[in-house]
């Protein structure tokens, strides 16, 4: 299902939330385009979970303006939950009915009817590899298998965007990467999704955008490759086939050169943006230096979130 709406998907203004004297989420502002993969990162007690549950219409904020769908949350939230799925950190999978009964249950929540209802779930069950075990009850499913029971649940209404609230938590790293393959193909049709995660690997593999969120604001946004750039650190690998052309390159550029390494790499300092790796390549080759190989290193999230927040991300 596609979306040809410029309206974002998720529109947040000012959001606050409080319980009692400790402040969750503070002035948050934020803009989720259709279509893509947004991750929320932060450590546990960041307000990751308190955003979802708003933007849900699970709770309520104490002030700003929140939009999902082209609905607003407060005001609309009946075409607000119309349009969305939502699976949490803890499985929302009743363990003594089969898989195919936890869809067709989630599907007379959602008003379908019976034919429709049936078609959707053998449907989800086939997509997420659940289609020989849909007639066993869940409580003997696997961790890995009660996740994807879990997103298909949230998925029988076909919605517009789906929260996903750390979502792979306590998955083994073989369940782990199918969830990953799952959120790409979602993606993929159109589907909106907001991920929540502790793991910074996963939203640099998945996301088109980041938000960071600590202590209940967020300190850095933008696609992983520009909060990466951030962080200072980074550099370019120069390879040759040589010492020769190894001594000369460090010569042009002005940087030391470690001879004793057989790798005969060179560490260049340099944000990686192509601009600057166009003025490397020319001044070498305005020096006849020969260069058999380059690969871009910048930091990663762990950095990014250690530099703006003092800390590490999980």
């Amino acid at each position: 299902m596609m979306t040809t709406s410029t309206e974002p998907a998720i529109a947040v203004t000012g959001l606050r939330r409080s319980y009692g004297d400790h402040v969750v989420l503070d002035g948050i502002d934020l803009q989720v385009s259709a279509g893509t993969v947004f991750s929320l990162l932060g450590p546990n007690g960041a307000g990751k979970t308190t955003m979802v549950q708003i933007l849900s219409t699970l709770i309520r904020a104490d002030s700003g303006e929140v939009r999902v769908a082209g609905h607003d949350v407060a005001r609309e939230p009946d075409q607000v939950r119309a349009n969305i799925g939502v699976t949490g950190q803890f499985s929302a999978v009743d363990s003594f009915l089969t898989g195919e009964e936890n869809l067709l249950l989630m599907a007379d929540l959602h008003h379908l009817g019976r034919g429709e209802g049936r078609r959707r779930a053998a449907e989800l069950l086939e997509r997420f590899g659940l289609g020989e075990a849909a007639h066993r009850p869940s409580v003997t499913y696997s961790g890995g298998m009660r996740r994807r029971l879990d997103l298909a649940m949230g998925l029988i209404g076909d919605p517009r965007v789906i929260f996903l609230d750390e979502p792979t938590t306590g998955l083994d790293p073989r369940s782990r990467r199918d969830m990953w393959q799952i959120v790409r193909e979602l993606a993929g049709r159109g589907v909106t999704v907001f991920l929540t995660t502790q793991y910074l690997e996963e939203a640099d593999r998945l996301a088109d955008r980041i938000a960071l969120l600590d202590r209940g604001r967020l300190v850095a946004e933008g696609t992983p490759d520009e909060l990466k750039r951030l962080v200072p650190g980074g550099h370019v690998e120069l390879r040759f086939t040589d010492d020769r052309d190894l001594s000369a390159a460090a010569a042009v550029l002005g940087v030391a050169a470690d001879l004793a390494d057989e790798s005969l790499v060179l560490r260049v300092p340099g944000d990686g943006s192509v601009r600057s790796l166009k003025a490397l390549l020319d001044q070498l080759d305005a020096a006849a230096v020969d260069v058999q190989g380059l690969a871009v290193r910048t930091p990663d999230l762990d950095d990014v979130f250690l530099s703006v927040t003092g800390r590490v991300g999980r």
